[in-house]
């Protein structure tokens, strides 16, 4: 099983990622992808990577970060931002640029970047990875349609396939939307907890549902997102095997087909880079 997408370069595992690390290659995970949200993270994500087999890096500046590339951040100047982060990209085990997009949802620890910023820093991430030829790990929020607009605009320009949607949500049409453009979804423990996600009007569970299986890719968003049986604690990589039976049950599928198809998947996307 893959976890596509975490944070353990983020400081509630400054002092035990190893520890992590280890215990989810030792339960079945067989690839880590750890994503930067900005330049420091970002940073932090190639180093751990340098470091394990089958831990690999994306790299980019968050939504949430877009007001931030001309001011010091993290104790960082980000002046100089989209430099550092070609540089980053390059690196051995940088598989991909994210998570970038777009985010109209107002987090009580973040409100709404101004629009023009947002897309400003997504423009920018995206020509990047056409230059570099990587794949994009999209980050959006209650901003469906600007996220997408914008990427079709480039369609012709970007991977094939193009890349995914983190931590997917939003409606069936829209599902379809990014399906036809040729994206994967992503999916993480927040697909356990029933009901729909604050904004919106359709179940995970009816995305999953929709979903093929051969398009959909599993992820934790660790330390986030901790699947409803672990609620209270902090989530870790090898959740993302709990998620992963959790759209076998959804599918009515075995989880060993989950796993073979995810692999699968997951070299589409990312296997030209690994």
């Amino acid at each position: 099983m893959v976890d596509v997408h975490c944070h353990l370069n983020l400081h509630k595992f400054d002092q035990d990622y190893d520890a992590v690390i280890k215990d989810a290659f030792f339960s079945g995970v067989t690839a880590i992808v750890n994503t930067g949200t900005s330049i420091p993270s970002s940073r932090k994500a190639v180093e751990l990577a340098s470091k394990y087999k089958d831990l690999y890096a994306i790299v980019g500046v968050h939504p949430h970060h877009a007001d931030k590339t001309d001011k010091e951040f993290e104790g960082e100047l980000q002046y100089d931002w989209l430099e550092k982060l070609e540089e980053l990209a390059k690196q051995p085990k940088v598989i991909g640029i994210g998570e970038v997009g777009m985010d109209f949802f107002r987090y009580k620890s973040n409100g709404i970047v101004e629009t023009h910023l947002q897309e400003d820093a997504f423009r920018k991430q995206i020509e990047l990875s056409i230059k570099l030829g990587l794949p994009l790990q999209i980050h959006t929020r209650l901003a469906w349609d600007d996220t997408l607009d914008i990427l079709l605009e480039y369609k012709s320009q970007l991977q094939d396939p193009p890349g995914m949607f983190h931590c997917f949500s939003g409606n069936i049409e829209y599902t379809k939307r990014v399906l036809d453009a040729g994206f994967y979804v992503g999916f993480d423990g927040n697909i356990t907890y029933g009901g729909t996600p604050p904004g919106e009007d359709t179940s995970l569970s009816d995305l999953v549902e929709y979903a093929p299986l051969d398009r959909i890719l599993t992820e934790t968003d660790s330390p986030f997102l901790t699947p409803q049986s672990l609620r209270g604690t902090r989530n870790v990589p090898q959740n993302v095997i709990i998620v992963a039976r959790h759209i076998a049950h959804l599918k009515g599928c075995s989880y060993e087909k989950v796993n073979e198809t995810v692999l699968i998947n997951f070299q589409k996307v990312f296997g030209r880079h690994i």
